[in-house]
């Protein structure tokens, strides 16, 4: 018997791509006409499928070469063994996706949702009369391959990526939180501002990789390799920039900062908390800690609901994935402070009233507030200067006045600026 001829996928042009698409649009609208976009064996290399909804498409083994997927809605698609070699993905929702062996060599996936997605190795073999079963390859690839995509600030929370292939890919600021990496090569890739809180990097190697100021807590890491890695600034559960709150007595000393500020100074006394670790804390909520003095401390994660935090010196303070449900921060001082992921929704961050006719405005420059909730706050008169709002949501924000000077507001959702309002 002779070997079967060699696997040829069928060429689509655009024009035969746009009927696909419109048929799928017509399914989910539940019109007649409408049927699954199926791409499965298919070369659509270099077409645009810019913004359509493919969700629970089929693109198994498909050859998507430099397409262009930008803000598509792919979730639920099959992507099992494609080959997606500098495919750009940015702003796509792929939320559970099977991406199981597929080549991602070169991708731009920045900004894209990958929750819960499925990135495991994964190989397509096709009958073969000689051998029996052969397996399918793209040019130049191994199993689940990333090398050198872009997945800055991608949510990948619980994604599977075990056994994955990404070395110098950028994860910079990517969400990957209780994501599996058991066993994957990611040398020298990019983590800096990475969430890998309950991460699973058992046998992981992450050899020359950049962990600056990445959040390791709970993670996994048995067996890892981590050698030349920069691990500067590394939020981990032992170990942080900054001294532990349990080497002071921190809770009887904010408990005296909260009565000196009630009493108006005639009681209690200022506390000075710069560079100290407070999560052990849990929770300080409702606190009267008003020219509270923590530049550089951090707060990760800690419940601080109602918080009055009124003029308080929080520069370079670390308030990623904190509650800051409702708390007062008028006229804080939050310069180049990291409070991505966090829950700021009803936070007051206008100006604080210091005088008859002064008003000292809330100092966010070059703060990090990638993905936070900033929902129904108050940010009028806010210096958001160079601040990095990518992702964050703003649905019924006061902004009267705001200075949003080179700030990053790729992917913001629910912005009004209320001066040009009208």
């Amino acid at each position: 018997m002779q070997a079967a001829e060699p696997i040829v996928r069928k060429r689509l042009t655009q024009a035969e791509l746009d009927v696909i698409c419109a048929r799928h649009d017509r399914l989910f609208q539940a019109r007649p006409g409408g049927a699954r976009a199926v791409f499965a064996w298919m070369d659509i290399s270099g077409l645009s499928l810019r913004g359509r909804n493919l969700a629970d498409a089929d693109f198994a083994a498909a050859c998507l070469e430099n397409c262009d997927l930008t803000g598509a809605r792919l979730d639920n698609a099959n992507f099992f063994g494609a080959d997606m070699q500098d495919v750009v993905l940015a702003d796509a929702s792929l939320r559970r996706a099977d991406l199981r062996g597929a080549c991602l060599r070169g991708a731009d996936l920045s900004g894209a949702d990958l929750f819960e997605a499925d990135l495991r190795e994964g190989t397509i073999a096709a009958a073969d009369a000689k051998l029996g079963f052969k397996v399918i390859e793209p040019r130049q690839r191994q199993e689940s391959e990333m090398m050198g995509a872009c997945l800055a600030g991608a949510n990948l929370q619980r994604s599977r990526m075990s056994g994955v292939i990404a070395i110098k890919a950028d994860f910079s600021g990517a969400v990957m939180k209780d994501c599996k990496m058991v066993r994957a090569n990611l040398k020298q890739a990019d983590f800096r501002g990475a969430d890998l809180a309950g991460a699973d990097l058992s046998g992981a190697d992450l050899s020359g990789a950049d962990m600056r100021d990445a959040i390791l807590v709970g993670c996994k890491m048995t067996m890892w390799r981590a050698d030349g890695a920069n691990m500067e600034g590394t939020l981990t559960d032992d170990r942080s920039a900054g001294a532990s709150v349990d080497r002071m007595p921190a809770a009887e000393m904010l408990r005296e900062h909260a009565r000196w500020c009630e009493t108006g100074g005639t009681e209690g006394q200022p506390s000075v908390f710069d560079g100290v670790d407070l999560r052990p804390l849990k929770s300080i909520t409702g606190l009267n800690l008003t020219a509270l003095s923590a530049k550089g401390a951090v707060f990760y994660g800690l419940d601080m609901e109602g918080v009055q935090l009124q003029g308080a010196h929080l520069e370079n303070a670390d308030l990623r994935s904190a509650r800051l449900y409702r708390a007062d921060l008028r006229g804080a001082r939050l310069k180049n402070a990291k409070m991505s992921g966090a829950d700021l929704r009803g936070a007051q961050l206008g100006p604080l009233l210091i005088g008859a006719d002064r008003l000292l405005a809330a100092d966010l420059t070059g703060a990090n507030l990638r993905g936070a909730d900033l929902s129904g706050a108050d940010l009028r008169r806010a210096v958001l200067a160079s601040a990095d709002l990518g992702r964050a949501v703003m649905h019924g924000a006061q902004t009267r006045q705001i200075d949003l000077t080179g700030a990053n507001l790729a992917g913001v959702r629910g912005l009004t600026l209320e001066d040009q309002a009208g």
